[in-house]
């Protein structure tokens, strides 16, 4: 996607302490880029399972080897790997939703191919319905996050997201300067409908979790300053219009506790308190013995993962992977909504009721009579609206909707048919 083209320019040196107010000013201009709407980035997470044994996770030396292969491939998409194992797929910008659907999902399938060949498959769920939570990734820096999560309370949770989750995430365009309160807004009103539609994720770690969407309750159970919506990014339900959204992103950055502090190499420290980075930049705590920089802020504004992220362009990280004949029509509504003016109206209004419906999306999904009423809505005006191309995945989409399922229903009947061992077996072979 595009990036701000002044966030790295006219700054202090990384290394040179930061004040609040330059600390702010730094995290307002990376918020959003003046850009015009069309390009989608997609990323998609899965879970690698060992064919040979589905209930263990993939040792390290075998991860590492495998995307080794994978990053000795001619794909457009980076290869990166999280905590748990999952494997993530990131594509460039495309110029559309065709485009990025078509390149990605040619691109997974050729990874599948090749980890086939390595009796590996990866499975497109949200919670991982059998593994317990297990950080297989040495990295330091997820050494440190797991270390902070256990020392604020957080452990249980915060495993579960590193290492048992994984996500659909749709990258847009912040669009023209004038827009982004609304366009920022918007990706906020239609997540609790977008959440339950994609909703995938019934069983974690062996057992039914009573919620569609285990993968959301876990990042809703985290830290809210770190985790949950940007506040003053979305219209109040009182009635009162958001804020600028750079300016509501920068304060949020401040809030935010510091997960870890640099040092030299490949020393990474564990923050072992909730210390707001604005406290470190003032001078009333000393992380790490010293002052930050610049540095030390950028790598901090990747460890917020709130459900829109704003990146120079918006990140919305709300929605449920889903397998393969899913993700594209998911991944094609959610685009269509945001950036068909037409689509934008409807959905607008279609959303409204259900803004706030964050818990009760994750929990019920579509069983919410509401939420119901909001996603046929935007399915109806998503199916008139998107490039015909992606036309049948979406009508299938909105058969599932009007039936009032989600793919995770879908996955926990099969669940209740054959077992969680043989239907998590059964995702890795699709």
């Amino acid at each position: 996607m595009a990036v701000i083209s002044t966030f790295m320019q006219g700054t202090p040196d990384l290394l040179e302490p930061l004040s609040v107010d330059a600390a702010y000013d730094r995290s307002r201009s990376a918020a959003l880029a003046d850009t015009t709407v069309g390009a989608v980035g997609l990323e998609i997470e899965t879970h690698l399972i060992s064919l040979d044994e589905v209930t263990t996770r993939v040792s390290w030396p075998q991860v590492e080897e495998v995307t080794g292969l994978l990053r000795g491939m001619p794909l457009e998409s980076r290869v990166t790997v999280e905590p748990g194992g999952q494997v993530e797929l990131s594509s460039p910008p495309a110029p559309d939703i065709v485009a990025a659907v078509r390149s990605l999902s040619d691109e997974t399938r050729e990874v599948r191919l090749v980890l086939a060949g390595r009796n590996l498959g990866t499975a497109y769920v949200g919670a991982d319905p059998l593994r317990p939570a297990q950080r297989v990734n040495p990295r330091p820096r997820y050494r440190a996050m797991e270390q902070h999560f256990r020392a604020t309370g957080l452990g249980g949770a915060g495993a579960v997201m590193m290492n048992s989750t994984a996500a659909l995430q749709v990258n847009l365009e912040a669009g023209p300067r004038n827009r982004w309160r609304e366009r920022v807004a918007h990706a906020h009103r239609i997540a609790p409908t977008m959440l339950a539609i994609a909703a995938n994720s019934p069983w974690l770690s062996g057992q039914p979790t009573g919620w569609k969407s285990a993968r959301q309750r876990a990042w809703g159970t985290l830290d809210s300053r770190v985790c949950g919506p940007v506040p003053g990014c979305s219209d109040d339900p009182a009635g009162a219009r958001a804020a600028d959204p750079a300016e509501a992103w920068a304060r949020y950055a401040m809030k935010a506790p510091v997960a870890f502090v640099r040092g030299r190499g490949d020393d990474v420290r564990a923050v072992g308190a909730p210390v707001p980075f604005e406290e470190w930049a003032r001078g009333n705590v000393r992380l790490g013995n010293r002052a930050p920089t610049a540095a030390d802020l950028d790598t901090h504004l990747t460890t917020l993962f709130p459900p829109v992220r704003l990146r120079g362009y918006l990140e919305l990280r709300y929605l449920d992977v889903t397998a393969p004949w899913w993700w594209p029509a998911i991944a094609a509504v959610v685009t269509t909504l945001m950036d068909d003016p037409v689509a934008a109206d409807v959905s607008a209004e279609a959303t409204e009721p259900t803004a706030p419906l964050w818990t009760e999306a994750a929990r019920d999904g579509l069983g919410n009579a509401a939420l119901a009423r909001s996603a046929a809505r935007c399915l109806a005006v998503a199916a008139r609206r998107a490039p015909a191309e992606l036309g049948s995945a979406i009508a299938d989409l909105a058969d599932l909707v009007e039936s009032g399922r989600c793919p995770g229903d879908l996955l926990a009947q099969r669940i209740r048919q054959i077992g969680p061992a043989a239907a998590f077996e059964e995702l890795a072979h699709a």
